[in-house]
């Protein structure tokens, strides 16, 4: 398992309500499996899955993208 940190903007930060957290993935997990957990923990975001960004360490990444332990994850 790795653990990222999350921050949470936009309409994400009023579905989750919290700026952010702590979130563990299994090692090897992209952007997009990410997402999905996201979803899947938070319903809400489904409606908004398509126009949400994902950066990671402040640089935009694609859902390909495979996240690191203490990795820095920003969506909104």
């Amino acid at each position: 398992m790795i653990r990222i940190k999350v921050k949470f903007f936009a309409i994400t930060k009023d579905i989750v309500g919290k700026s952010e957290s702590d979130f563990l993935l299994q090692e090897n997990s992209t952007a997009n499996h990410f997402l999905q957990e996201l979803v899947n923990e938070f319903p809400k975001l489904i409606e908004w899955k398509k126009n949400l960004r994902i950066a990671v360490n402040n640089e935009y990444v694609d859902l390909n993208f495979i996240l690191n332990e203490k990795d820095e994850v920003e969506i909104g």
